[in-house]
């Protein structure tokens, strides 16, 4: 007979041969949960091994399916009597860089870049006789320690993981591991024990403020959405994710889908709501697959639908696909969207939460947002508000990437510094290069320099250097980031993302993006400076929504602490980064140059000369500055000047 994914291998066996239907019964109060939860631990009871592959899309891309079904394959054939051996596919661990990822249990072994080759030895010598494999531990540095779990790890050791605290832990596909780790406990407390405005109540003395990257205050956008007085009401979960390099709730959605739904049913039930709408990015299919394999999972249950948990609550959740566009992640053009408009954001001074989607009042938040509510209800407000500082509460989630040793998740408590974050978590920037600035807040944060590696990351402290939280992209850059051409990135970005419905924000970005055009090209001009100035204060005074009012953040940053940059551009025509082509030139190294001839073949217009084993040159009225000599030189003796 078929039974369902989530239900445990080892009730399935005791009530073999009953129909499905008596097999899962709508759980009818929080009683009837917590005996649920008991049996399924009574089903987990004897000796058990558990293999954990990370199945979150970055460990996909590089084969963490093909390892997941060898490890499925060696157990299947294993005739291991005494122990039960579980494969589980888990979501995103965090360490992308160092994918795929499998965890053994017990000892809670963690191997990285596992390949399908490897299988039958893990297999082997860790799952069935209890050795680490050491070649696939995780290294710090080329000489360094090997460390054999996550607790060992720097990049883990220094986090304080709440939100992510069961990515890498739990199936996502199945129910009964959420439920085993205290699932929906926070949604019975809620349904059973509170009123909505208690709810409320701990949600604004908890201190959390939004993670989709404004940062307002849940509780107070909560509270104001139910004393409107008007119904029907909704709350919605922007899963639409766009940022450049950013995929924090991507993740979350993949590893924890149950998370964010227990959270939205807690928040519509405080704010009176019974429909829901998952707003979920058009290129996240993994994510979308996994949270509708939760909606299904928590209706069979009773803990979504109708009379949830017997309390006569009810209420449900619907998944749209994005429109494809960044816009569609700005509230309004959200709503927009959802009812079948084209995306295109409104004037701010209609709140949504009295006027939102179908003209109805509106909560929405992020999924960051959504997934911290349970933990808030289940530990109370006290427990998130001693997290962080005075005004930013709790942890936060960063996809840091870029010029960084170890890219990938991170969740840390609000005012670590960017110094550990960066130097502690991700161990540093890649070749041991000098840190030159950091990208926060998306393409329409603002880059902050070396020189303020001990700032605090908060919402307040990012804003007063001129960048801000947003929704928690962190792109480190070194020594070889031209920041005008950061600048110039993230406004076409911009440009072709905006909606175009404004005046300042389309003539404004387009005229910001050709002056940036012009500087990086060598033709800049005096004046481009003052001029890029105007229509930053024109763009933020005057544009419809966030996208245009901030989207000059990233040229008023890099402005602010790499001004002398602009002007080199300008003034001397170079580049001192050696990134924009035509403002540097490519030399060799007449004591470093080998004379192999390497460069010399590769070149595809011959601008190199020179003998064998004799030092070559390169001919500057011929170079077309591609570059190839400069990737293909063994022995680093070509130079940017």
């Amino acid at each position: 007979m078929g039974y369902k994914p989530w239900i445990p291998f080892e009730i399935s066996i005791l009530l073999e041969g009953k129909a499905l239907s008596t097999l899962i019964k709508k759980l009818q109060s929080a009683k009837g949960l917590a005996e649920y939860r008991k049996s399924l631990k009574k089903g987990k009871s004897g000796k058990q091994h558990v293999i954990r592959v990370c199945i979150g899309t970055g460990c996909q891309a590089k084969g963490s399916l093909d390892v997941l079904k060898m490890f499925q394959k060696a157990v299947k054939e294993s005739n291991e009597s005494d122990i039960h051996i579980e494969t589980k596919s888990t979501g995103c661990h965090g360490l992308c860089e160092l994918g795929p990822i499998v965890i053994i249990d017990p000892g809670e072994i963690i191997y990285l870049r596992v390949q399908a080759s490897d299988v039958p030895e893990i297999f082997r010598e860790t799952v069935k006789l209890g050795h680490v494999v050491e070649r696939l531990l995780y290294q710090k540095g080329a000489d360094g320690p090997r460390f054999k779990t996550p607790e060992e790890i720097p990049f883990y050791k220094l986090q304080k993981r709440i939100v992510l605290s069961l990515n890498g832990v739990i199936d996502p596909t199945r129910i009964d591991d959420y439920i085993l780790q205290e699932g929906y406990d926070g949604l019975a407390r809620a349904l059973t024990g509170m009123t909505p405005d208690e709810i409320i109540d701990w949600v604004e003395r908890s201190g959390l403020r939004g993670r989709g990257g404004g940062g307002f205050p849940t509780g107070k956008k909560w509270r104001t959405c139910r004393n409107t007085g008007r119904e029907p009401r909704y709350v919605i979960c922007n899963g639409d994710e766009g940022d450049p390099g950013a995929f924090m709730d991507r993740s979350i959605m993949e590893g924890n889908p149950h998370a964010v739904l227990e959270g939205m049913i807690i928040g519509a039930y405080a704010i009176g709501a019974q429909e829901g709408f998952m707003y979920v990015r058009h290129e996240y299919p993994l994510a979308v697959k996994h949270l509708q394999t939760a909606i299904e999972q928590a209706k069979d249950l009773g803990l979504l639908g109708e009379n949830i948990l017997g309390t006569g609550f009810s209420f449900d959740v619907t998944i749209n696909r994005g429109g494809g566009a960044f816009i569609c992640g700005e509230s309004t053009a959200l709503m927009a969207s959802l009812e079948g408009r084209i995306g295109e954001p409104r004037a701010k001074y209609v709140h949504t939460v009295e006027y939102g989607l179908y003209d109805c009042p509106t909560t929405l938040n992020n999924v960051e947002t959504w997934a911290t509510v349970p933990a808030i209800i289940r530990n109370g407000p006290e427990w998130l508000a001693a997290i962080g500082t005075e005004r930013s509460k709790g942890t936060k989630v960063f996809s840091l990437v870029g010029k960084v040793n170890n890219t990938g998740l991170v969740e840390v408590p609000m005012g670590m510094t960017l110094k550990e974050i960066i130097f502690g978590i991700g161990d540093g920037v890649q070749g041991g290069r000098p840190f030159k600035a950091v990208q926060t807040g998306g393409p329409s944060g603002g880059c902050i320099p070396g020189s303020k590696i001990d700032l605090s990351v908060d919402f307040d402290r990012l804003t007063e250097a001129g960048s801000m939280m947003g929704s928690g992209g962190m792109i480190v850059m070194d020594d070889t980031t031209c920041m005008v051409h950061v600048a110039k990135y993230f406004l076409n970005f911009l440009k072709q993302e905006s909606c175009g419905k404004c005046t300042p924000c389309r003539e404004g970005i387009a005229q910001m993006l050709h002056i940036l055009t012009r500087i990086t090209k060598g033709k800049g001009e005096e004046g481009d400076i003052e001029k890029l100035e105007v229509l930053a204060e024109l763009l933020s005074d005057t544009a419809l929504c966030a996208l245009g009012k901030t989207a000059a953040n990233p040229v008023l940053s890099t402005l602010k602490y790499f001004r002398e940059e602009y002007e080199e551009h300008i003034r001397k025509k170079h580049c001192p980064a050696h990134e924009c082509p035509g403002l540097f030139r490519y030399e060799i190294d007449e004591e470093a140059c080998k004379g192999c001839g390497i460069c010399l073949k590769k070149c595809p217009v011959g601008a190199v000369t020179g003998e064998k084993k004799k030092p070559h040159k390169i001919d500057q009225e011929k170079c077309t500055q591609c570059g190839v000599c400069f990737s293909k030189c063994p022995f680093s003796a070509v130079t940017k000047i």
